[in-house]
């Protein structure tokens, strides 16, 4: 390999690390964000199981509970999105340009 695609690696290697820092710093606040949403989720849960039963069963109860079910899903989405930048694979792909850059 000759020096000119060496430093293109390089840059592409310094690059990725990075992005590594960026992507940890954003998985750092999508975790503080998926507590919140979790912690509001348990919020209206308790407030929904705290109602009388008449309540859970008209306007206010149906509603906390939508509310309920869709916190839910919002702390599931980022659940996912979180694995997904946990399991990235930049760190395999850096170690494979420092490879070939050998």
């Amino acid at each position: 390999m000759n020096n000119t695609r060496r430093k293109e690696i390089a840059a592409a290697v310094r690059d990725l690390h990075a992005l590594t820092d960026a992507v940890t710093e954003l998985a750092g606040k999508l975790s503080d964000i998926k507590d919140a949403v979790e912690q509001a989720k348990d919020d209206e849960q308790e407030y929904y199981d705290n109602m009388p039963e008449n309540m859970q069963n008209g306007d206010k109860g149906e509603t906390a509970a939508a509310a309920v079910s869709a916190l839910e899903d919002a702390v599931s989405k980022l659940d996912d999105v979180l694995t997904a930048l946990e399991g990235s694979d930049i760190e395999d792909a850096i170690s494979s340009l420092e490879e070939a850059s050998e």
